[in-house]
């Protein structure tokens, strides 16, 4: 995915929702802090960008939305080659602090509205939390080129709380990174 993508995910959904703002929740919000040509290639190789409505209903409603829309085998998704995966605020396990560290994506290609996305060592620390292979891969790939770093990341996770296992697995898994 390239940062006109993201651009383009975030002018989508805003549109589909009818709101000024949707926060990016996975992987792809690190081209919030950085550029594809800035980035490792595992960084940037998911057709999906997690998108969650800064508003939604206890249903979810609007990440519902989203998905029928713009989302997996849409005509949005067969157009422009990613999609839009609606998902609500709760989906990622998040440090404390890490709405006063979102990363605001808001230019031309955005219509002037704003995606908030996580900022890089919030987001490695939600990708250990949910611990899969393509999770390690993306994180030792930030951590490999100096992008982030582990003593930040390992303090995030420290900043985590209500799933300590998950937790503590993350945490051994970045003390134990080249590196820290």
């Amino acid at each position: 995915m390239r940062r006109n993508e993201l651009e383009h995910a975030i002018r989508a959904a805003t549109e589909v929702i009818r709101q000024d703002a949707v926060i990016i929740i996975g992987s792809q919000a690190i081209l919030g802090s950085f550029t594809e040509d800035e980035l490792p290639t595992e960084a940037t190789l998911s057709e999906e960008v997690d998108i969650a409505p800064l508003k939604d209903d206890d249903a979810q409603s609007l990440a519902t939305e989203l998905d029928a829309a713009i989302g997996e085998m849409s005509p949005f998704n067969e157009t422009h080659g990613f999609y839009v995966q609606g998902v609500g605020q709760g989906t990622a396990v998040l440090p404390a602090g890490w709405p006063e560290r979102l990363v605001s994506v808001k230019n031309a290609n955005t219509s002037g509205r704003s995606g908030l996305c996580l900022e890089p060592h919030d987001l490695c620390a939600a990708k250990l939390i949910a611990g899969r292979a393509k999770d390690h891969l993306f994180v030792g790939a930030l951590l490999k080129y100096g992008l982030v770093k582990p003593s930040l990341i390992a303090e995030r996770l420290l900043a985590v709380s209500g799933d300590d296992v998950r937790r503590d697995r993350a945490l051994s898994w970045i003390w134990s990174a080249p590196g820290i």
